[in-house]
């Protein structure tokens, strides 16, 4: 696992609050498909990628001008450190388009169980790069939930396809979204929370829109996908990954990943109430491993 030092904010946060705030966290994210389903828009996901990230900067600035003052803020804003910021930035809007572009081409089905399940292993040996040392029962919950995750994603159905550049591109946003987090949470231990979601998802926003233009054509959005978009941006979005960011003050970056699982959980529970969606016993099977590696992962990262 990570340290800090104990002159860093997180030191003084226990576990339990930032590993409340991830799952929270998650569970927003998995808000985001329901909210699509109520979309009748024919906006390029390629858009909704890029335009929830520029509406979640003008969230986090709003944010942090609100509660820090224009000018505290434009201090801390210099005193960034933005070569990392602007790594991160650069990653998440990566993960952004090639998560998109990936469930484009293999499915929904299979391109979130690549996306979502890669992310927690790839932040794992990340961080064993770095010097760090996720033990044991980190390791066994997180490939449980791993598992479950990717039982729990393919038994709710959907189609089939693998489509090789598809499977890269998925692998390839799990791997952007377990570096930025790895780079976020150096940031954060150096940075109030609101101030790095800011920095980090102006540098996305500007990276991501012009690719979104580049790839899916000029803009072309109904008042239904104005509304989404901004559900997306401030809720999905903007409020989770507060939320995500304050939770890695306390938690290590491999945890924080692992515990995003809790989005496909989220996701399940509101196709069953929302949608009406009746999935397979398969699925079922998948939320209960998935439980049971969260359930490993919480208990390894207090210990």
């Amino acid at each position: 696992m990570s340290t800090t030092s104990t002159s860093s904010p997180s030191a003084t946060l226990r576990p339990a609050h930032g590993i409340a705030l991830v799952l929270c966290a998650g569970m927003l994210w998995g808000a985001t498909g329901t909210a699509q389903s109520f979309s009748n828009s024919a906006l390029s996901p390629y858009w909704v990628g890029a335009l929830r990230l520029g509406v979640a900067a003008l969230f986090f600035l709003a944010y942090a001008g609100s509660t820090h003052g224009l000018p505290h803020l434009l201090r801390q804003l210099a005193a960034l450190d933005w070569r990392r910021a602007a790594w991160a930035g650069a990653c998440m809007a990566a993960y952004n388009l090639t998560f998109f572009a990936g469930v484009k081409a293999t499915g929904v089905a299979v391109g979130t169980a690549l996306a979502i399940g890669s992310g927690p292993i790839w932040a794992g040996l990340l961080q064993l790069a770095g010097g760090g040392r996720p033990g044991l029962g980190w390791w066994t919950g997180t490939l449980l939930a791993v598992g479950g995750g990717v039982l729990l994603v393919l038994g709710r159905g959907g189609d089939i396809q693998a489509d090789p550049l598809g499977i890269v591109l998925c692998l390839a946003s799990g791997l952007t979204y377990a570096l930025y987090t790895l780079l976020n949470k150096r940031l954060v231990d150096r940075s109030a929370p609101a101030v790095t979601t800011l920095g980090v998802f102006l540098v996305g926003a500007l990276l991501a829109l012009p690719a979104a233009g580049f790839w899916a054509g000029p803009l072309q959005i109904t008042v239904s996908g104005w509304l989404v978009v901004g559900f997306l941006g401030v809720a999905s979005t903007g409020i989770a990954y507060l939320l995500f960011t304050t939770g890695l003050r306390s938690i290590s970056a491999a945890t924080g990943v692992s515990l995003a699982l809790m989005e496909p959980v989220t996701a399940f529970l509101l196709a069953l109430a929302v949608v009406g969606e009746r999935p397979g016993v398969l699925a079922y099977a998948g939320l209960a491993a998935l439980l049971a590696g969260l359930a490993l992962v919480i208990r390894a990262e207090t210990r």
